[in-house]
This record gives C-alpha cells, structure tokens and sequence, in this order.
C-alpha cells in the first residue's frame, strides 16, 4: 500500500507533529511504500524570510532523519524539487470548484484569525491535492483537523475521473482516534500558530518551562481529577501503553493527586523519549552536504513515480498533442 504525508517546515518539531504523523510514518515504512516529503511551497503561504524557510527546510530533514526516517526504506525528499506538483496542481485547478475551496475550515479559521487572504492560502487544499494524486497515494495518514483536505483531493480526483477518464488513484483519509488531534498546553490543537507547544528537541529547562505551564482545573488535591477533561492527562498519555494510562486514570480518580507532580514526571518521561535521538540529529545538523544529497536522492525517486501519473493527466487532458 502506498502510504503519503508532509510536514511544512514552520518551525521546530513538536509533540503534535511527531504522535499525528511522524511516529505513524516511521512505523509505515517498514511494511509498506511509504512517501514523506516536507511541504516547502505549503510554507510559503506562511513563511515570507526566504533564508529563514532555507533553514527551516534543512531543519525539518534533519528532525526526520533523525527520528527514524529511513531513505533506504522510503522515499524521502522536499516538495520544491518535484516541480511537476506545480503543473498537476494547474490541471486539478481547472476541475475544482470554487464553492469546495470556500467552504474549506482551515481557509475560513485562518480569515477569522486574521491572517489576510491571498489566492495561494485559499488554493492551498489543490496543492495538497496534487501533492496525493501525483504518487498514487491510497492511504494518507492526517490529523481530524485535516480530513476534510484529503475529502477535497478525493472530490477533486473523483471529478477529473468523471471529466477526462480513470487517471487517479482514489485516496482514504486515516485517523487513528487515539491521536485524532494532539491537545497543547491550553487544551487547543497543539499548534505553533497557537504558540502552545512541546518541541521535541528544547533543552531542558525550555522543555520544564513548557511543561509546567500546561493548563490545569483547580480541582483541590484533596479530591478526585477527571482525567478525559485533563490537558495533561492527554499529553502524557501519548507516551503510555493501554496498562500505563490506566495506571495514569487510577492516579487521577484517587484523591491526592498534585498536577505538579505529574508535570514534573512528564519532563522527564519527554526527555527520556527523545533522548536516543538527541546525538544524530545535532550530528546531521552539522553535514549539511550528506544531508542535502539524502533529499536530492529521494527527490529523483519521487520524481520517477510523479512523471507516469503526470503524463497520463496531460495526455487525458489534451495536452500532448503530438
């Protein structure tokens, strides 16, 4: 089964990111063929620094390589060195209707944010559409918040089926309930719009820092806590078994429980987690060059897959002429 999903490189890594998709992609690519490339033209609806999305990009390839991310078991790269994405997303364009674009949440929760409009934030989901459809995707892997873009790039699929014949592949939304949408410090989707996240890689003190600072109730210790209501219940959670949370919910509903204390566990439960990959990813970060020829490498596979798909949609479109 072939399995797709990216990241845009906004920023450093957070728990978010790493239990919605990056975790489930490291697990994927053992088993199946597995597409995960980081979202560079996305950003740019976003990110207006250009040295500053350069960073962000090599960054972000270093936090999956370092993670687990493995070029030899999947096909790795950055979506700007498949141009083709530009063209696929001018031919699904011309069969996307107007109205299943505006009634986009994520277009409309970013206008009431504030964030002003432009044709690339409001197009975003037929990008999104041509980056599924290029590789002939089945199974796309996304968070409850972004359902509704893979229900978009199957409607803009099942469309240029109907308009020009069978050329794409149909593809399913997955989401897991269990990590359907990753809460932050404030019980909001974890988010760095939000500015309510855990980074993977902080220091120390900047990881107990944030920690400490996850919104609780002012439940009295002296009583039971209602742990599907806790924000911290939910974080840390992430990184128990089935035995672990129910240990966890055990604490709750025993009077006596301090939030403090469970925050402090919860620093070093993160820190303890993430600290194998700690060393290859400070070591990645200084070898830009081997890290460059990884993505340069895993762009040309991507490339190979993208041209038949391409090349079937301009023939059926009319474009080779000759």
């Amino acid at each position: 089964m072939r399995i797709l999903s990216g990241i845009q490189p906004s920023g450093a890594l957070h728990l978010g990111n790493y239990f919605a998709m990056m975790k489930r992609m490291i697990e994927y690519q053992e088993n199946h063929t597995l597409f995960c490339f980081i979202v560079n033209y996305h950003a740019l609806t976003s990110v207006f620094d250009a040295p500053l999305l350069r960073q962000q990009t090599f960054d972000a390839a270093c936090d999956f390589l370092a993670l687990g991310i493995d070029p030899q078991k999947s096909i790795f790269w950055v979506q700007s060195d498949v141009p083709e994405v530009t063209e696929m997303t001018w031919l699904l364009a011309n069969v996307t209707p107007m109205g299943l674009l505006q009634r986009a949440h994520s277009y409309k929760d970013k206008l009431a944010k504030g964030i002003a409009a432009n044709h690339g934030l409001f197009a975003y989901p037929v990008l999104m559409a041509a980056d599924i459809l290029l590789y002939g995707a089945e199974r796309i892997p996304v968070g409850k918040d972004q359902k509704q873009h893979v229900e978009i790039a199957r409607d803009i699929a099942i469309a240029f089926n109907q308009t020009y014949g069978e050329t794409f592949v149909i593809p399913e939304p997955e989401i897991p309930k269990e990590v359907a949408v990753i809460p932050g410090l404030d019980g909001q989707k974890m988010s760095k719009s939000y500015g309510n996240t855990i980074d993977i890689f902080s220091p120390m003190e900047e990881l107990r820092k944030r920690v400490m600072s996850i919104v609780t109730d002012a439940t009295p210790v002296n009583e039971a806590k209602n742990p599907d209501k806790c924000n911290l219940f939910a974080i840390y959670s992430l990184f128990l078994d089935k035995a672990g949370r129910k240990a966890l919910r055990d604490r709750y509903l025993t009077p006596g429980l301090k939030y403090s204390d469970v925050k402090k566990e919860l620093v070093q439960v993160i820190w303890d987690y993430f600290e194998p990959y700690r060393a290859k990813r400070e070591q990645l970060g200084k070898d830009r060059k081997h890290v460059l020829n990884i993505m340069k490498e895993g762009a040309e596979k991507a490339r190979a897959i993208a041209m038949p798909f391409l090349d079937k949609a301009r023939r059926n479109v009319g474009l080779n002429y000759y």
